[in-house]
């Protein structure tokens, strides 16, 4: 046997191994997260199934495994409820158009952009979202249904399910989480700890406490194709969720896939990574099922256990495909306390307590960030916390460039006995002359000139206190060298405020000169009219040239 085809075996073996460990994590994690989206456990599955297969076919990464995550299955119970008042043919209207707007990121190549939101954004929202499944999966966990409508709504209903428990279900509960948690190391490889938590838990509830609430009968077999629809009308107010999705998703998949890389040292491809689980999540919709996303779980574990390429990923969405079309009879059997009780694991797993441990050493406003996604999330919705989340992260940002850009200018006061002065002695030096031409009674640490070097990228960021800073300098001067030898970027914002600055100098009769401009720098100001008002003969290479012009227009 020829060592290429030994690689190739050696190659299937690891993806036939983790693709099928990979639907082992699958599987209760699909049935846990269908639950907690609104939509129902089957629902998760046909998620798993739609998102897995599409997203290993056509996705930018060949090890991912994607499928309904705790991150969207949360945002899509809010959409649900908030947004879809309930409607879920609505509900999956927004998940079509968030798809839509996955499939457009990837095809304008923005999934290298996804992947630069701040932290801070990740974090709250990450630990918000496990907070919200522990708040929320409490109420099945002691035997009472889920409350609809969020954290909040929930925690108002915990009194009334603490006087009502039902001792079945949460022994069950219990029992369940204890399996999780304790479930030891060297079964892990065997038997993941949220699998053997299912398989526990359903036997306890189906042989000894038959009393506590069940999932009860779901549908089994294909599901059926619908359209889904939504009003022309109402489309403005679910295009916030849709991106709020999309967004979630994107971020999602591309951060695991970044995971994957650095398990099998491949390199995956974000903008078509995008458009697969885009077109994934719009095909999902059509059969209602949950969206999904990479799934780091159960990518971590197909990595593990050797997968290295699409046919992982194509065999764990078909293996659960055959147990869907069989499972509906064991499916209903599941008690509600036992994928509480995984749930509840997952949420405490999945809060960042690394970076929350380092709360009180991160800088303020990144806490700010931090803090106003988190508690935005909990007591208002995911849509409303992400978007705030964003635009707080921008505004700090953007304080924070502002005060690096501001660093790079430079005003540096032109001595008359040095600048002005005669240069015989040294040709090669336009600064170093010292014999001066220049009245008697003049102060010889007079400096009638000025050289303001912009170094570095200018933009709105600091836009704004750029024309403070610059003005002061140049009002102390009667002619201003602007040195843009070292600009690297200038946008918009930051040339028109110079042309702002060079029509204010030259209104005080303070007369400007550029240098060294040119490029796409040159572009920007000239096509704004920055310098309409500077003479051409004040434009120069070389500080020499500069210092000639700067004697004549002193003179004059």
């Amino acid at each position: 046997m020829s060592l290429q085809v030994k690689d190739k075996l050696q190659g299937l073996r690891g993806d036939v191994f983790g693709g099928m460990t990979a639907a082992v994590v699958a599987l209760p994690l699909s049935l846990a997260f269908g639950v907690a989206s609104g939509l129902g456990a089957i629902e998760g599955l046909y998620g798993a199934i739609v998102v897995g297969m599409l997203a290993a076919l056509l996705g930018g990464s060949k090890t991912q495994i994607s499928g309904p995550t705790a991150p969207l299955s949360v945002a899509m119970s809010v959409v649900v409820v908030d947004y879809a008042d309930g409607d879920i043919t609505k509900a999956l209207a927004i998940v079509a158009l968030a798809g839509l707007i996955q499939v457009l990121m990837g095809a304008l190549r923005l999934g290298t952009y996804v992947a630069y939101t701040p932290y801070s954004v990740v974090s709250g929202f990450t630990s918000a979202v496990g907070v919200i499944i522990i708040v929320v999966q409490v109420l099945p966990l002691l035997g009472t249904e889920v409350a609809l409508g969020g954290a909040l709504t929930s925690l108002r209903a915990w009194p009334d399910a603490v006087d009502n428990i039902d001792p079945s279900a949460l022994v069950l509960g219990l029992a369940t989480l204890a399996v999780c948690i304790f479930w030891p190391n060297r079964l892990k490889k065997v038997l993941p700890p949220s699998v053997a938590a299912l398989i526990i838990g359903s036997l306890l509830g189906v042989l000894w406490l038959k009393d506590a609430p069940i999932i009860g009968e779901v549908p089994t077999g294909l599901p059926d194709v619908q359209m889904p629809e939504i009003p022309l009308s109402d489309l403005a107010g679910a295009m916030p969720a849709a991106i709020t999705l999309a967004l979630l998703g994107s971020i999602n998949s591309l951060l695991t896939a970044m995971v994957a890389d650095s398990l099998t040292r491949q390199t995956h491809n974000p903008n078509r990574e995008l458009m697969g689980v885009g077109a994934a999540n719009v095909v999902v919709s059509l059969i209602g099922g949950v969206p999904g996303a990479g799934a780091t779980s159960c990518t971590v574990a197909n990595a593990r256990a050797g997968g290295r390429s699409r046919v992982s990923g194509v065999l764990c969405a078909s293996i659960l495909l055959a147990l869907v079309l069989g499972l509906g009879r064991y499916v209903d059997s599941i008690p509600h306390a036992v994928l509480a009780a995984i749930l509840i694991k997952i949420g405490f797993d999945i809060i960042d307590w690394r970076y929350l441990a380092c709360i009180h050493k991160i800088q303020w406003d990144n806490l700010v960030v931090l803090m106003l996604t988190l508690g935005l999330a909990v007591v208002s919705d995911l849509v409303v916390a992400v978007a705030v989340g964003l635009i707080a992260a921008a505004m700090t940002s953007a304080r924070q460039i502002e005060s690096l850009e501001l660093q790079t200018v430079v005003s540096t006061p032109l001595l008359d006995m040095t600048f002005l002065a005669d240069d015989e002695d040294d040709d090669d030096d336009p600064l170093s002359g010292l014999s001066l031409d220049l009245d008697d009674d003049a102060d010889p640490f007079a400096a009638r000139c000025g050289l303001l070097s912009l170094r570095g990228s200018f933009t709105v960021a600091s836009s704004i206190k750029l024309f403070g800073t610059m003005s002061t300098d140049i009002a102390e001067h009667e002619v201003v060298i602007i040195d843009f030898s070292e600009t690297v970027h200038i946008d918009d914002s930051a040339a028109l405020v110079v042309g702002q600055l060079i029509d204010a100098a030259l209104a005080e009769n303070t007369q400007v000169i550029i240098k060294s401009l040119s490029g796409a720098n040159a572009e920007t100001l000239k096509v704004l009219g920055s310098l309409r008002n500077i003479p051409e003969d004040q434009f120069v290479d070389e500080l020499d040239e500069a210092r000639g012009i700067a004697r004549r227009l002193l003179d004059a």
